[in-house]
C-alpha cells in the first residue's frame, strides 16, 4: 500500500533505522502515511546512552516517555521524566535526552510540521550542539555521568 492511502500503521509496517542515539520505529512521516504536519517515532535508547544536546531549527516537539526514565534536558533546564510524563521543546530550543540509569528507556518523539518548505528543509535537522560551550560541560558541572552515543562519549 502505498503511503498517500494509509490510514491505519501496524508495528510490521514501521521503518526501522538505527543512529548514533537510538533504535528507532517511525510510525509516522511522509513515506509511512501521508504526513504533513506530524513525525511520531518510536525510540529505544539504551542505559548509559544519550542523545545529546541539539536543536530542530523550524520544528517543534514533544517526548513522551513510555518505558524507563528519561534525564531530560531543554534549554539549560533537566527533569527526570517517567512513563506518561512529556516534554514540550518549542523550534530552536537545546535540548537532550539522557539514559544514565539501568533500565532501557523507550520513548515517543513527535515533531512539527513533517515536511519543510525547500528554503527550510536546507538546515540541518537535528542540529548538535554538544561540543559547543555552554552544553558541553553543562552535564559534567551538574555532577551528572557521561554517556555513549555511537562510538562517542560526552559529559
Amino acid at each position: 500500500m502505498e503511503a498517500k492511502d494509509r490510514r491505519f500503521v501496524q508495528i510490521a509496517e514501521a521503518i526501522r533505522e538505527t543512529n548514533p542515539w537510538t533504535n528507532n520505529e517511525w510510525l509516522c512521516r511522509p513515506d509511512v502515511v501521508a504526513a504533513e504536519k506530524l513525525l511520531l517515532v518510536r525510540a529505544n535508547m539504551a542505559p548509559g546512552w544519550c542523545h545529546p544536546f541539539h536543536f530542530h531549527p523550524h520544528r517543534e516537539e514533544i517526548i513522551h516517555v513510555v518505558y524507563g526514565r528519561a534525564e531530560q534536558w531543554v534549554g539549560e533546564e533537566h527533569r527526570i521524566l517517567g512513563p506518561g510524563e512529556i516534554a514540550h521543546i518549542p523550534p530552536g530550543v537545546v535540548h537532550g535526552t539522557f539514559n544514565p540509569h539501568a533500565e532501557p528507556l523507550v520513548f515517543l518523539a513527535i515533531l512539527s510540521p513533517a515536511v519543510l518548505p525547500d528554503e527550510l528543509a536546507k538546515d540541518p535537522d537535528p542540529h548538535d550542539v554538544g561540543t559547543q560551550a555552554p552544553w558541553a560541560s553543562l552535564r559534567k558541572q551538574s555532577g551528572l555521568q557521561p554517556c555513549v552515543w555511537g562510538d562517542n562519549q560526552i559529559a
